[in-house]
């Protein structure tokens, strides 16, 4: 945990490739040895960070969205708690998605990154799929293919949290949430509340 942490730190000042492992451990209070004996590489210590990042994100989800009586509030809650900078004193999910984007860059010429990049991408998908398969058990949603609206919404997301990600002009959080949500209603078929597309 120590190590992570330092790790992530890090990592978000420097970027993975001007990181050394020295670095890290001189954050964390111990020795270089010590790092490599718990990480093989940089790129170890850089999945093992999103993966306990994840796990905090995860663990957010089913106390905000679980107790959530419908599919389509669940859904909606998923996409504000995904939209980056939508909650102006929560940092901690801008960093996990500038640790994401240093994932992909290694996951393009690294076959191991590759598949971690790929295991946490599934786990993403299988949430979205989930809400909007029990939506469709209980009649909430129209039929459809779960998996491929799970597929297109989160390209979306995972698209527009890019653009948040790297401050461009033209993108804010709350036009990310509101596109995001009017897009899955579009794609899943039911009807936005106004309050979720109120403007903050």
């Amino acid at each position: 945990m120590q190590i992570i942490d330092a790790a992530v730190r890090v990592i978000m000042e420097r970027g993975l490739a001007d990181t050394r492992i020295s670095d890290i451990a001189e954050r964390a209070g111990v020795s270089p040895a010590l790092v490599l004996y718990y990480f093989d590489s940089k790129d170890k210590v850089l999945s093992e960070a999103l993966t306990y990042a994840n796990e905090g994100f995860y663990l957010r989800i089913s106390r905000e969205i679980l107790r959530l009586p419908s599919a389509r509030e669940q859904l909606i809650r998923l996409i504000e708690l995904s939209t980056p900078g939508l909650d102006a004193m929560d940092h901690q999910w801008d960093d996990e998605y500038i640790l994401w984007l240093e994932l992909y860059i290694r996951a393009l010429r690294d076959p191991e990154m590759a598949k971690d990049r790929e295991a946490l991408d599934r786990r993403w998908h299988s949430v979205i799929t989930e809400i909007i398969l029990n939506g469709q058990q209980q009649k909430e949603f129209p039929e459809g293919d779960p998996d491929e609206a799970a597929l297109r919404l989160r390209a979306l997301m995972d698209g527009m949290s890019i653009l948040l990600v790297l401050r461009d002009t033209d993108m804010t959080p709350e036009r990310m949430r509101d596109a995001c949500i009017d897009y899955a209603a579009h794609l899943i078929g039911f009807e936005v509340p106004e309050r979720a597309t109120a403007k903050s």
